[in-house]
């Protein structure tokens, strides 16, 4: 199967898992109308003060556009979003549109961001739980590398792929029969959705679309990025979480490994 193609089917999983962000709309926009911002503290210690550097913001993988707009609450100019679901932009323009943000938003394949954005971003932003669904790494690293001003930074917030190979219900870590292998190189089809991250939708599982995912490797996404001519700047594990994807497993034990890592890059020139 083609990239586009398994994309495409990521984008009617994404319209459908929709419904379960379309119910929280009302209150994302009162949290983020009252200063709320939704980024976790790895994020914001290595974002800061966005209003000291950053006039634009591209957010790619938008999804609704909460992230996106957090970063207009930390202080950027400017906040673009870019995501490959119809029902996910429609969710975001919504919620710019009650609050005034300064947003434009793009329903587009992320590897055909538009070009008119490109030299334009002082920071490009995504991740958590972003790049298991792409397909073709080395077209996105280029379109982070095109999109940045001279000068401006990357920050990859993203679920560590270390978590991808143990099994979601364990009470321990023990390799999951099916994905317990970090170097597999091979797309995985699924219907539906865990429980703890968007759970039951209107229709039977076997109904819903063909999402395609993949795991990449720390290496994998960093040299691609290196390739497009971007420079490492720092890099961390955390334990951090932006979703329960093990429910089953105590904190003491959960703790011991990486759920979440982050790059900055930055694209050199002035």
């Amino acid at each position: 199967m083609d990239v586009s193609a398994m994309h495409q089917g990521n984008r009617l999983g994404w319209n459908e898992g929709a419904a379960r962000y379309a119910e929280r709309v009302e209150e994302e926009i009162a949290f983020l109308r009252g200063g709320g911002n939704a980024l976790l503290p790895p994020e914001l210690r290595f974002l800061g003060d966005l209003r000291a550097w950053c006039r634009r913001a591209i957010h790619l993988q938008c999804a609704a556009g909460e992230d996106t707009l957090s970063l207009w609450n930390l202080g950027a100019g400017e906040i673009i979003g870019i995501d490959i679901s119809d029902a996910m932009i429609d969710l975001a323009r919504r919620k710019s549109a009650a609050l005034g943000a300064p947003a434009r938003w793009f329903r587009s394949d992320v590897l055909a961001t538009p070009h008119e954005l490109d030299g334009t971003a002082d920071l490009v932003y995504t991740g958590k739980g972003a790049l298991n669904w792409l397909h073709d790494i080395e077209s996105w690293a280029r379109v982070v590398a095109r999109l940045l001003a001279p000068g401006g930074r990357f920050y990859l917030f993203e679920g560590h792929p270390i978590t991808w190979i143990f099994d979601q219900e364990g009470a321990a870590p023990q390799l999951d029969p099916r994905y317990g292998d970090y170097f597999s190189e091979r797309p995985e089809p699924d219907q539906g959705w865990p429980a703890t991250y968007i759970g039951e939708l209107s229709r039977p599982r076997e109904e819903l679309a063909v999402k395609w995912e993949r795991q990449w490797s720390l290496g994998a996404v960093i040299n691609v990025l290196i390739a497009a001519g971007l420079r490492v700047e720092r890099f961390e594990e955390h334990p951090d979480r932006y979703w329960r994807q093990f429910p089953n497993m105590p904190d003491a034990v959960a703790n011991k490994f990486p759920h979440t890592y982050s790059l900055l890059m930055r694209k050199d020139g002035m």
